[in-house]
């Protein structure tokens, strides 16, 4: 293992099976798990709070799955993402693991030795970024440059959060304020822009919580709509229809016309 303690966040929805697996790292020398986690939200809170080096991440959790989870990994201060191993009981995974750029990926139940074995391609991974010295964090612009993983939660020079979207094999990154509105399909969730459609791993309610500071309004259980993309809205029975400024209709249902109308000054 690396010199110093291996700091493990350990991230399940399950207590008991964040239970067992802090009692196999415990088995490991030189592993400090320094918190655990039960959802997506509260994994990303604890590594902007205490930057562990590596994610033990579950895949299957309610809201934010493990793969938006490692979407939404932050670089805070110019520091080094944390690396992911991911940990699931349904092997067909495994490549959707790997283009998140996981160290390893663990099926369920973990084995004492496949987890001592993903632990050491870590410490090499970690030992070879120490090697390689701390890269640029700007470009030639002046801007953040984006790490694999993508960003999610402010920077601290104030930078929205970004989108990050898997399309074959590589990973796209989104300014939401120039997205209008996004639409719950199943668990996942989608846009549109510039004439594309795109998929995000993350649900509407997720979404809403986390880009609550760009002015997005739930208006239907299924619709989410940025505030100032609005351009009309039209009485209908039963709700109404806002009318986007890039041309898309979206129904406001009756549960959520009272709150718009609020949130949009009109009486």
């Amino acid at each position: 293992m690396t010199a110093r303690p291996l700091r493990v966040l350990v991230v399940d929805d399950e207590a008991l099976a964040r239970a067992r697996l802090i009692r196999m790292l415990g088995r490991v020398a030189n592993v400090e798990v320094v918190a655990e986690a039960a959802t997506g939200l509260e994994a990303l809170e604890q590594m902007r709070a205490l930057r562990p080096d590596l994610l033990l991440l579950d895949v299957e959790m309610p809201g934010m799955d493990g793969f938006g989870v490692a979407d939404a990994v932050d670089v805070v201060d110019g520091g080094d993402v944390p690396l992911v191993v991911f940990t699931t009981a349904h092997a067909q995974h495994a490549a959707l693991a790997f283009d998140a750029d996981a160290v390893d990926y663990l099926l369920k139940p973990v084995a004492q030795e496949r987890l001592a074995r993903a632990l050491d391609k870590v410490a090499h991974r970690l030992l070879a970024r120490e090697r390689a010295g701390p890269g640029p964090t700007e470009d030639e612009s002046g801007a953040p440059r984006v790490r694999p993983h993508g960003g999610a939660g402010r920077e601290a020079g104030g930078a929205p959060p970004l989108l990050c979207v898997h399309d074959a094999g590589r990973i796209l990154f989104f300014d939401p304020r120039r997205i209008t509105r996004f639409r719950a399909e199943d668990k996942y969730t989608t846009f549109a822009l510039d004439g594309e459609e795109h998929l995000v791993r993350e649900s509407l309610s997720t979404l809403e919580e986390r880009l609550s500071g760009l002015g997005f309004l739930r208006v239907h259980r299924s619709e989410l709509v940025r505030a100032d993309a609005i351009r009309a809205l039209e009485p209908e029975p039963g709700g109404a229809v806002l009318h986007l400024s890039d041309g898309q209709s979206v129904s406001v249902s009756r549960r959520f016309l009272p709150s718009l109308k609020q949130a949009l000054g009109i009486r």
